[in-house]
């Protein structure tokens, strides 16, 4: 039997795998060819209060059938994944990527989140070591906030850019795949 150290240092891995696996899931992803203000909007902006329940399905004595997906509290930070490209093993946004980005810069502008501050999250995949992709993720979101700002004058001090590394991949059963390299807006 391994000694309780080791043994607790590997449940605490795996639970940070799991928490990530879970946070990851719950990101709403956007291509960056398919990606709208609207859209972003709607996922990063204020949750609309509770509606009553809807009076055509009558009174349950209380039942509340489950959704299938659990509601996130209102004081949860709202993700948006974007696919976003990069020139392989670099920082360098691709011209697609700044299209996509030119988006996301009228949605942070719009009325509905004008107030708001964001954290930008860089992702890789575990092609490269885990310091590797540490530094490369955070370069790649430090690049996003770069462009932001520079190009659509978004205020820097609404921005904050980290790297995750490959700690959070979207796609578990396929390493390597274009999901688990991109960006993602956490609205603070």
């Amino acid at each position: 039997m391994p000694p309780r150290g080791a043994w607790l240092r590997a449940a605490a891995a795996v639970l940070a795998l799991c928490a990530g696996a879970f946070a990851a899931a719950q990101d709403r992803v956007f291509d960056e060819r398919r990606l709208s203000e609207k859209a972003l909007i709607d996922a990063l902006g204020p949750r609309s209060p509770a509606t009553p329940a809807d009076p055509a399905l009558g009174r349950t004595r209380g039942f509340r059938p489950a959704s299938p997906q659990a509601t996130p509290s209102p004081d949860a930070p709202r993700r948006a994944s974007i696919l976003v490209t990069f020139v392989v093993d670099s920082a360098e946004l691709t011209p697609r990527a700044k299209a996509a980005l030119d988006v996301v810069a009228r949605a942070m502008q719009s009325p509905q989140l004008a107030d708001r501050a964001f954290t930008v999250e860089g992702h890789a995949d575990p092609r490269g070591s885990e310091a590797y992709n540490l530094a490369l993720s955070g370069a790649r979101a430090a690049s996003v906030v770069a462009y932001l700002v520079s190009a659509h004058g978004v205020a820097e001090g609404r921005l904050g850019a980290v790297g995750m590394g490959s700690s959070r991949l979207m796609n578990t059963r396929d390493p390597t795949a274009a999901e688990n390299r991109r960006v993602t807006l956490v609205a603070r």
